[in-house]
């Protein structure tokens, strides 16, 4: 058969490339609207790093106490344990673009207003407190809007994409925002570090304006193409903060995957704390030992999201058997005998880590109807901002009780056990489900009162009609996650 007509019919070699194409870890950047977004963040993400800095030097030279300036950062945390549910439902009600672009103009506002107290001297403790607050007040509603404002310039298969290209722009930003930081505060001080900081905001939200989503980014949803500050979707049924709480309680994928992520943020992911004490004290190594163990993790981190961007078809599934391989892989850390041991598992490690934070992060962003994806992250960040908080200290009494190789074997033989128990209760749910489908009755039913002729009594179900379905259309099947968001705000 002839090439011309091999591909005509789809067959050979064009059709390979054109699959391959597809999968390519980058193909969010073939969308000329993702291409400027991610430079926008890469500028943003620098700058908030650099703004973070400068916030831990501000408040250790004006009170000496690295426990006032630990309390800065969880006053910053705050706005979105209390209100991550009323910044995401403002998200669903507001127009996207104007939101995102509003919220980025106010955190500009926020460190130019830093900045200028700090340059003319009257910037006070109880001042950067407050601006600190109001940051992560703001966050709360920015955060989502950018995280759902990147999945609108792509089409939906190419989420996972988007978000692991989010990922990369975000460690590369943190990295290099950390090393501007040491030549900005050292030349200018920290005011200029503010300063910078508020510029990339701008610059982020004047990019926004001319931002046109894909046509094909919301199939299922509220149309992916509006204009600028256009009035919000239609009013639905549940537009409150309520709403999107019980919407995510009643999603059994969604508590999975809040479950899974819990434990493996508490138990399995502080490796700045666990690998620090393993490798500085059961492994005799100093703090080049360690640092070059955090190198690896932060490379092995950008590999895993490389492969990531090539995913297609998210599930909470693979994000569970991803959490247990990368549990084992922690075991087997905790039990390493010598240091180039590590080194060689954490690789892996990193990789898995990074692989399952981006397919996380698809689903949680499009699993959920668009009209209720707002609120969904919403509950999200107050949800991972408690275990983010509480994480540490368990850790840290973990590690106190049974030392660092115990709290690493500890922690992954936990995140294995719950992942494989949720596998075992989830396929005795499936069997009994499809064993009621068979039989006409649903699982667990015992029998019926019947009205005449066989017809059930009255008030009662006809059990052989199909189950009631939740009213929540259930989305397209797409990929993977991590953060297309904004730069977080610092």
């Amino acid at each position: 058969m002839a090439p011309a007509v091999r591909r005509l019919l789809g067959r050979g070699p064009g059709r390979r490339a054109a699959a391959e194409e597809n999968r390519a870890p980058w193909r969010a950047l073939r969308h000329r609207d993702m291409r400027l977004w991610s430079a926008a963040n890469l500028v943003s993400n620098a700058g908030t790093w650099m703004q973070l800095t400068a916030q831990n030097l501000l408040m250790l030279q004006l009170t000496g106490s690295a426990a006032v300036t630990g309390l800065s950062l969880s006053v910053q945390a705050a706005p979105g344990l209390l209100l991550g549910l009323i910044g995401g439902a403002a998200v669903d009600a507001w127009p996207r673009r104007l939101t995102a672009a509003a919220s980025q103009a106010l955190l500009a506002l926020v460190g130019l207003l830093t900045a200028a107290l700090v340059v003319t001297g009257h910037l006070t403790v109880p001042a950067l407190m407050a601006l600190a607050a109001v940051t992560g007040l703001i966050a709360t509603v920015d955060g989502p809007a950018c995280s759902l404002l990147g999945n609108d310039l792509v089409p939906v298969e190419d989420v996972p994409s988007s978000i692991a290209l989010g990922s990369v722009v975000s460690n590369v930003g943190r990295v290099g925002g950390t090393a501007l930081a040491g030549v900005v505060i050292g030349w200018w001080g920290p005011g200029a570090a503010y300063a910078a900081n508020g510029l990339s905001f701008l610059a982020v939200a004047a990019v926004i304006p001319f931002l046109r989503p894909h046509p094909a980014a919301d199939q299922h949803g509220r149309p992916a193409a509006r204009s600028f500050g256009s009035a919000a979707a239609p009013a639905r049924r549940g537009t409150g903060a309520r709403d999107g709480l019980a919407f995510f309680l009643r999603r059994p994928r969604l508590v999975a995957l809040a479950v899974i992520t819990a434990l493996s943020g508490v138990f399995g992911r502080n490796y700045g704390l666990t690998l620090a004490v393993l490798v500085t004290g059961p492994l005799a190594g100093g703090a080049g030992a360690f640092g070059t163990v955090s190198t690896v993790l932060a490379v092995g981190g950008v590999a895993g999201a490389v492969l990531a961007g090539r995913l297609r078809r998210p599930s909470v599934r693979l994000v569970g058997a991803l959490a247990a391989a990368g549990a084992v892989l922690q075991i087997a850390a905790g039990l390493s005998p010598r240091l180039w041991v590590l080194l060689l598992i954490v690789a892996p490690m990193a990789v898995v880590e990074s692989v399952s934070d981006t397919a996380g992060t698809t689903v949680l962003q499009t699993d959920p109807p668009a009209h209720m994806r707002g609120r969904v992250l919403g509950v999200w960040r107050t949800a991972s901002t408690g275990w983010s908080l509480i994480g540490p200290p368990l850790l840290g009494l973990l590690m106190q009780l049974a030392g660092a190789r115990g709290a690493l074997v500890a922690g992954g033989v936990l995140i294995a056990g719950a992942v494989g128990g949720g596998a075992v209760l989830r396929e005795r749910r499936t069997r009994r489900a499809q064993e009621a489908r068979t039989s006409g009755v649903p699982a667990g039913a015992g029998p019926e009162p019947a009205g005449p002729a066989g017809v059930p009594a009255p008030g009662l179900p006809a059990r052989n009609l199909p189950a009631q379905r939740s009213a929540a259309p259930r989305p397209a099947p797409v990929h993977e996650n991590a953060d297309t968001a904004c730069a977080p705000a610092a």
